[in-house]
């Protein structure tokens, strides 16, 4: 395989960007798959000089994709590629990444064009739950050309609206895996949250930051890292995600008042790296925290009135809006958000 090459499309998949591969062009075995995908990436280097990664973890990612075996067009693997560490995780999800899942799958054939938008049901292997994207396809084929921005990309892009489903306690088994609203963990109150992405949401404040610091001050802190670590190596078996030293989860949120007229701003670890937006789904978690009474958001969140919310949620890089509907009793019963994605290449790479 490695004298050949294997298959794959490189892509942006909203603020993230990785490799894009047919279930079928790697192996079976999860190790020689694994080997494969490190070496492709040229991990572990912290430059990952003789791959393709971009020495981020934003860039050394990685969408497996194969026709549906759950009832839906195709089903999404996600894995994580550590940039320094000989690692792939699958241990969570990635909303970023599932942008480019629909455009992919249209492009290598496992779902047809239908018209002028092409809808595309994703089954989210890592959590066992479902998106819909709606892609553009105008002319009979994907569209990456549009009018749509999202903050953290300079250009603008053809929109794909993403719809989730049924996402609460995806990784946990409950939106609130401990069933409280507000717990205090290593001292420090925190909202411990799972809708579509495990995550401990803690004020900026308690953590001696205001959290309008730039991400290289943050990652600077050795202090704030270490304080981080700590709370979220509690915090992993009490989310019903046991020993969480080697997994990516939870993400670890501090969060502010707004600063540019959102609902509230961020600073999220992912979980040792600070991010440079925010994720998709980690998005939806801690809007969804903001929604919730008695969390560690009630003061400083900026909620909008009505029962279909426009929530700006603030990070480094701008904002990413959660468009969140409540049922009458005052749950989310959906979450969606505007995406884009772009084809990068079309070739073989090489382990």
């Amino acid at each position: 395989m490695s004298e050949y090459g294997i298959p794959c499309m490189w892509m942006r998949g909203g603020t993230s960007k990785g490799g894009f591969f047919l279930a079928e062009d790697l192996p079976d075995d999860i190790a020689a798959r694994d080997a494969a995908l490190l070496a492709i990436m040229g991990s572990p280097d912290v430059r990952q000089i003789d791959g393709m990664g971009g020495a981020d973890p934003l860039t050394s990612k990685v969408a497996v994709v194969r026709k549906s075996m759950h009832g839906a067009d195709v089903d999404y693997l996600f894995l994580q590629v550590s940039v320094d560490e000989a690692r792939v995780s699958d241990a969570q999800n990635c909303g970023n990444m599932l942008a480019g899942v629909g455009p992919f799958a249209i492009e290598r054939g496992l779902v047809e064009v239908a018209g002028d938008e092409t809808r595309v049901s994703v089954h989210m292997v890592n959590t066992g739950k479902e998106a819909v994207l709606l892609v553009q396809t105008l002319d009979g084929r994907v569209t990456y050309k549009g009018g749509a921005r999202i903050d953290g990309v300079p250009a603008l892009s053809s929109p794909i609206a993403i719809a989730f489903k049924d996402i609460a306690g995806s990784s946990c088994g409950a939106l609130l895996p401990t069933g409280n609203v507000r717990d205090r963990v290593d001292g420090v109150d925190v909202t411990l949250i799972d809708n579509g992405m495990p995550c401990v949401v803690l004020r900026a404040a308690d953590m001696g930051i205001t959290g309008a610091e730039i991400r290289e001050e943050l990652e600077g802190n050795a202090d704030l890292r270490g304080r981080l670590e700590a709370i979220r190596l509690k915090a992993g078996p009490i989310m019903n995600l046991g020993d969480v030293t080697d997994k990516t989860v939870p993400k670890m949120t501090m969060v502010s008042a707004p600063m540019q007229g959102g609902v509230i701003a961020t600073r999220t670890f992912i979980p040792h790296r600070c991010h440079a937006s925010i994720g998709v789904l980690g998005a939806v978690s801690v809007a969804t925290a903001c929604l919730l009474t008695g969390a560690v958001t009630d003061d400083l969140a900026v909620v909008p009135d009505g029962r279909l919310k426009a929530l700006q949620i603030e990070h480094p890089l701008g904002e990413t809006t959660i468009m969140a509907k409540l049922e009458d009793d005052g749950t989310v019963c959906s979450a969606a958000i505007l995406r884009t994605a772009r084809k990068l290449f079309d070739g073989r790479v090489f382990a």
